[in-house]
C-alpha cells in the first residue's frame, strides 16, 4: 500500500524535480543559486526529520504526522504553476521537501513493520520499485506535455494536481485499512529501551553522508545539458525518467541481493555508481544517458538498501527516531557536497568530478567496517 501510496507521489514530486532545473534557470537562477535552493531544500528537509521522527516515536502518532506531511508535499507541487518570480519558486521547491521530511521517518517506521516477515531488502526494495516507476512516469508525461505545448511550465506543473489528489486519497485509504502497522510484524515489537544508539549506527551514518555528499542534485545535473547543449530541452525530462527506471530495477535486484548477502553489497555498488560523475559531467550525449543510469542506480540503492539496513540496527521502537536522525545528518551532507558542487562548476567539470569521486570512495572503509562487525555478529550467533 505504502508502494502505490509513493508510486503515484513520486508521480507528482519527482515530474516537477525533472524539469525545475530549467525553469529556476528561466526566472534567472545561476548553476550555484540553483544548487544552493535545491540544496537547501534537502537541508531543511532532511534536518526536520530528526523532529518528526522523535516526534512519531514519543507520540506513537505515526498516521497523522505522516498524513501531514503527504498534504503539505502533495499541495505544493501544483502551486508552482502560479509561481512567476524566483523567490517564490524556491519557497514552493524548500516547502516540498519540508512535506516530505515531516511523513517520511513515520512512514519508514510504519515500512520496516511490514517488511519484517518479506525481508528488509526486499520489503523497501519493492517500495522504491513502486516509488521510482511513478518517478518514471512522471518526467516521461511532462516531456510529453512540454512537447505538446511549447515548453508550458505553468501547465506542466498544474497537470500535476491530477496525481497528488490520488495520492491523498490513497493515503486517507491506507490510514482506514491498517490503522496499526506494528500488528503487522510477525513477533511482538522489541521491549522499550532508553539506551543509545549502536556504535554501527553512526558508522553506517558516517559512510552513507560521505556518499550522499558525492552526489549532484538531478537539477544541477539539468542546467548543465541545458548550458552546455549535451541534450536538447525535451529530451532532459526523459533521461530523468530512464534514471529512475534503472533505479526501480536496481531496487528490486539489489533489495533481494541485501537480504541474501547481507550489507557487503553496498561496497561493489559504491564503486560502480560513483563512476556517474566523469560520465555526466565530462562526457557526451551517450556517455552521460550512461552516467544519468548510474546515478540513478545510486540514488536507488541510497533510497532501499541504506534505509533498510538501518531496521536491524536498532530496537523497533526507535526506527522513526532513528530514520530521522539518519536522514537528517545524510541531508545536511548532501546539501554541503551539492552547494560544493555548484561552487565548483565555476573551476573545471575536472574538479567537480574529482570531489565527487573523492568523496565517495572515502566511504568504502567505513562500509568494510560495518559488514565485518555485521559477519562477527552473525559468527557469534
Amino acid at each position: 500500500m505504502i508502494g502505490v501510496i509513493s508510486l503515484f507521489a513520486d508521480f507528482t514530486y519527482e515530474g516537477s524535480r525533472s524539469i525545475i532545473g530549467q525553469y529556476l534557470g528561466l526566472l534567472g537562477a545561476g548553476a550555484f543559486v540553483i544548487a544552493l535552493i535545491t540544496g537547501g531544500g534537502e537541508l531543511l528537509g532532511y534536518g526536520l526529520r530528526l523532529f518528526s521522527g522523535r516526534s512519531a516515536d514519543k507520540t506513537g502518532r505515526y498516521w497523522p504526522i505522516t498524513i501531514a506531511g503527504y498534504v503539505l508535499q502533495m499541495t505544493v507541487v501544483p502551486l508552482l504553476a502560479l509561481a512567476t518570480s524566483l523567490p517564490v519558486a524556491a519557497l514552493l521547491i524548500i516547502l516540498e521537501r519540508v512535506g516530505k521530511a515531516t511523513r517520511n521517518p513515520p512512514r519508514d517506521a510504519m515500512l520496516a513493520h511490514a517488511s519484517k516477515q518479506m525481508g528488509y531488502g526486499w520489503g523497501f526494495g519493492v517500495q522504491e520499485a513502486l516509488d521510482q516507476f511513478g518517478a518514471l512516469f512522471g518526467p516521461l508525461f511532462l516531456a510529453l506535455l512540454l512537447a505538446i505545448h511549447h515548453d508550458d511550465y505553468k501547465l506542466a506543473f498544474a497537470s500535476l494536481a491530477v496525481p497528488a489528489a490520488i495520492t491523498l486519497f490513497l493515503v486517507v485509504v491506507a490510514r482506514l485499512v491498517y490503522p496499526r502497522p506494528a500488528e503487522l510484524e510477525a513477533a511482538a515489537p522489541a521491549e522499550v529501551t532508553t539506551q543509545g544508539l549502536p556504535r554501527v549506527f553512526w558508522v553506517y551514518l558516517a559512510a552513507a553522508g560521505l556518499v550522499g555528499a558525492g552526489f549532484a542534485d538531478f537539477p544541477l545535473i539539468a542546467y548543465h545539458f541545458e548550458r552546455s547543449h549535451i541534450v536538447a530541452t525535451p529530451l532532459v525530462p526523459v533521461f530523468y525518467a530512464v534514471a529512475m527506471a534503472v533505479s526501480g530495477v536496481g531496487s528490486l535486484a539489489f533489495g533481494r541481493l541485501y537480504d541474501r548477502a547481507g550489507i557487503r553489497v553496498l561496497i561493489p555498488l559504491t564503486i560502480v555508481t560513483a563512476v556517474y560523475a566523469p560520465l555526466v559531467f565530462l562526457g557526451g550525449f551517450w556517455a552521460s544517458l550512461v552516467g544519468v543510469s548510474l546515478w540513478g542506480l545510486g540514488m536507488g540503492v541510497q533510497e532501499s538498501i541504506i534505509p533498510a539496513a538501518v531496521a536491524p540496527m536498532v530496537a523497533s521502537n526507535r526506527r522513526a527516531s532513528a530514520y530521522g536522525l539518519f536522514t537528517g545528518a545524510y541531508g545536511i551532507a548532501w546539501f554541503l557536497g551539492s552547494t560544493a558542487i555548484g561552487a565548483l562548476f565555476g573551476v573545471s567539470f575536472a574538479v567537480v568530478v574529482a570531489f565527487s569521486l573523492v568523496v565517495q570512495v572515502a566511504a568504502l572503509p567505513a562500509f568494510v567496517a560495518v559488514t565485518r562487525q555485521h559477519a562477527s555478529k552473525a559468527r557469534a550467533a
